[in-house]
């Protein structure tokens, strides 16, 4: 028999229906190419978070109804390539729970394997939007049917009943986002100049997470700039992580503007950028911008979130060339020269 040196290996060898979700900067779909990648191949991870390959893992297993589901926070080294020591601690309580027989499982063996993850160092448990993310997903990836939240928070966003916006769920909001088509999206973006900014908040954080259309990402656009004017820089954030996910003339041009606003560019507006929209900040001249800015911010954590983003492979080098070629007496230069040594 073949040994399993890796996950990989494991879902492989268990013939696991499986899919892979990355939970790091947003909840989408991971290859399982992705994983093989990782454990084999020595392959910086595409979209580390806190030096950690953050997974959500949803498999079935032999004749199993429901999925089990393992959130798996990898270690990452300094170049975002996998420190293999904590996951091949996991992978050896895994197959000596399975007693080294991977073939066949069954309905039997779902609790032994679930718990796993207690007292597991691997294990976290995802942010609440995170998981009616992942939930929302899943559900689709799956064919299963939507929660039974999704029904009012249609009916209440397409204004074809008054609802109480405080009786919408989570869960609701996370399943529109994932199953809306360009119909939904015109709808919505009808609504956006309307919502409760509590609504929208949470609407945005779900958003965030899906690709959207240029209208959508307009009003979104219009509404963020009403709350900055207005003072609300939750709402403000929540619609430049939710734009996030538009175009790139979208979203650069508003990126951008923002950032040619030394007054806009707090720490929660860099943030979201980072965090979120780390994709658009490829960019010759935003990157550069954008460390300058988070330089210039006191209360932001300067070497933290050029260190995160530098992590991810195809802004490494733009991140690490950005730093060296900063005059000792910019900006940036000067957040260097203060880092401990």
């Amino acid at each position: 028999m073949q040994s399993i040196d890796s996950l990989h290996d494991f879902f492989v060898r268990t013939g696991a229906e499986v899919r892979l979700y990355h939970l790091g900067r947003r909840v989408v779909p991971c290859e399982l190419e992705s994983l093989r990648a990782l454990e084999h191949d020595g392959a910086a991870w595409p979209a580390p978070w806190q030096s950690q390959a953050r997974l959500a893992m949803v498999f079935r297993l032999g004749d199993l109804q429901d999925p089990l589901i393992w959130f798996l926070a990898l270690p990452l080294d300094e170049q975002g390539h996998l420190d293999p020591a904590a996951r091949d601690a996991f992978l050896q309580r895994l197959l000596e729970t399975l007693g080294r027989n991977v073939q066949g499982l069954g309905r039997e063996d779902s609790s032994e394997i679930d718990n796993l993850m207690k007292d597991n160092p691997l294990a976290f448990t995802p942010s609440t939007t995170f998981q009616a993310m992942l939930h929302a997903r899943a559900s689709h990836d799956f064919e299963r049917p939507a929660s039974q939240h999704l029904e009012p928070v249609e009916a209440y966003l397409s204004s074809q009943q008054p609802l109480d916006w405080q009786a919408l769920g989570l869960q609701g909001l996370a399943d529109f986002a994932v199953r809306m088509d360009a119909d939904t999206q015109h709808q919505l973006a009808r609504s956006i100049a309307r919502l409760p900014s509590e609504v929208l908040v949470s609407l945005c954080y779900c958003l965030e997470h899906v690709a959207i259309l240029d209208e959508l990402a307009d009003r979104l656009r219009q509404r963020g700039e009403q709350a900055a004017s207005d003072g609300d820089i939750e709402t403000f954030c929540a619609c430049v992580r939710a734009v996030s996910g538009a175009d790139e003339e979208r979203t650069g041009d508003w990126y951008d503007t923002l950032l040619a606003d030394e007054q806009a560019c707090g720490p929660d507006l860099l943030a979201a950028m980072a965090g979120r929209g780390w994709h658009h900040l490829e960019h010759a001249e935003r990157l550069p911008r954008f460390l300058t800015r988070l330089a210039n911010e006191p209360r932001a954590d300067f070497s933290a979130v050029a260190r995160d983003l530098a992590l991810i492979p195809r802004l490494r080098l733009p991140v690490l060339m950005t730093l060296r070629e900063a005059e000792p007496t910019s900006p940036i230069g000067r957040r260097l020269t203060s880092l401990p040594r």
